[in-house]
């Protein structure tokens, strides 16, 4: 789920580049702006939603709540807003250095048994 090392540099992502990154629907997000009060993307003109890095990041959390772990809406709502500290998201960010290297090495595994 790492985003191209070459958009990092953006400043903001569209509604499409940041559904596509967690594999759900611009509904979906939309929904999840009005559901979680932390997900607020600008919006630019004619409406069109620009995400920054820390609107993905509560994007990241949301998903990693609701998708991965199962949770309900108000379940993941009510996890963030008793987690001031900020140890969910920073669980979920282990969890995604964790799957990025996995992906790395396993890229590597490929290269090196094409090599033998």
């Amino acid at each position: 789920m790492a985003l191209n090392k070459n958009k990092d540099l953006k400043m903001f992502y569209s509604i499409s580049e940041v559904a596509q990154k967690f594999n759900v629907t611009e509904t979906l997000l939309r929904y999840w702006e009005k559901e979680f009060p932390n997900i607020k993307p600008q919006k630019a003109g004619r409406g069109i939603r620009q995400y920054t890095k820390d609107d993905i990041e509560q994007v990241r959390l949301v998903h990693h709540l609701v998708k991965e772990r199962g949770m309900t809406l108000q379940g993941a709502r009510d996890m963030i807003k008793r987690d001031k500290g900020g140890g969910v998201n920073k669980q979920v960010e282990v969890i995604e250095r964790l799957r990025s290297l996995r992906n790395d090495l396993q890229d590597i595994g490929r290269n090196l048994n094409g090599l033998v």
